[in-house]
């Protein structure tokens, strides 16, 4: 059942890679928007800081949503595929 040649296992595992690599970047980005708004409220918030921070958020919501619905999915069907169940 665990075959590592089999192509849905390894699309799966792809998913899950994907989903998490954009975590990574959609998560570093809220980051980046907190700490250059913290930067922003010490020096002034000038025009360049708060696009930055608009840009940073924009961009980590178009990357996390996608994200973090891919990772749910590849999860739900790797544990159905072991127990028959979704948790649901």
């Amino acid at each position: 059942m665990d075959d590592p040649n089999d192509p849905i296992l390894q699309q799966r595992a792809r998913a899950l890679r994907l989903a998490n690599t954009g975590q990574r970047v959609g998560y570093g980005l809220l980051l980046v928007a907190l700490v250059v708004f913290f930067v922003g409220l010490a020096v002034g918030l000038t025009a360049f800081i708060t696009t930055t921070i608009a840009i940073c958020m924009a961009l980590a919501a178009v990357i996390l949503a996608p994200s973090i619905i891919l990772g749910y999915a590849a999860k739900a069907a790797d544990r159905f595929e072991k127990t028959g169940s979704t948790g649901h």
